[in-house]
């Protein structure tokens, strides 16, 4: 109803319900489809890579911006301390998305592949001689030069494509690592701390979709307690 001064009197939009947002669908792969990619790309240069990715759950800014200082291949642990992020097509180093460090352990098998990827990195370096750019980086061109973030997911979708299997984009490395390791039984907390979220919530939130499966494995466990066979 308009007033003397020809305005509304109510605000028309007060009792509206507003849209709920949609929450983004994870894509990633089941632990079949993992196995038969890392096995598709053995031989591949970027192994390491690919199987850090998987094996880590780390961001590829955080990948991408790995150095050597940073990885103690005999404890098994990786020190993520930068991000390598593009906008547009400029790349910009600074620190991880929840601003903060961490240390995140890795198995033998992907202790395994960052050596042999050091061994052929430096086979690379010898190659090139001093054409080499030493930036000190993990995963590189053949000639030492930084890899483009955009560039490393074009990469991995031609692999995708390459081993016939469903296309997830670089970041489904990520949600595979977060959704096979809760289906294993591993914490939230323990999966936030290496998947660098500010808090378990996050972690909790995004992977929801796993969790009426953990529910059901925690009752079949408890009651195995309480009334074994």
């Amino acid at each position: 109803m308009l007033d003397r001064w020809g305005l509304l009197s109510n605000n028309p939009a007060e009792h509206a319900t507003p849209p709920r947002p949609q929450k983004t669908v994870l894509r990633a792969w089941s632990a079949d489809q993992l196995r038969s990619f890392l096995d598709s790309v053995r031989t591949d240069r970027l192994y390491g890579l690919f199987m850090l990715a998987s094996l880590t759950g780390l961001r590829r800014g955080e990948l991408l911006a790995l150095q050597w200082p940073d990885v103690d291949l005999d404890r098994g642990l990786i020190a993520v301390q930068r991000s390598r992020v593009a906008v547009g097509y400029d790349v910009f180093e600074g620190t991880p998305k929840s601003g903060r460090g961490r240390t995140v352990a890795i198995d033998p098998a992907t202790v395994a592949a960052l050596r042999s990827h050091r061994s052929r990195q430096a086979q690379d370096r010898l190659r090139w001689g001093d054409a080499w750019q030493d930036l000190g980086y993990l995963f590189t061109h053949e000639d030492g030069r930084a890899l483009h973030p955009s560039s490393v997911s074009e990469m991995f979708k031609r692999r995708c494509a390459a081993a016939n299997l469903v296309s997830i984009p670089f970041h489904g490395l990520r949600h595979t690592h977060a959704t096979l390791g809760l289906a294993a039984g591993i914490s939230p907390k323990v999966m936030a701390e290496r998947l660098g979220h500010a808090n378990v919530s996050i972690t909790l939130d995004i992977y929801s979709h796993v969790l009426p499966g953990m529910q059901e494995d925690a009752a079949q466990r408890i009651a195995m307690v309480l009334f074994p066979r």
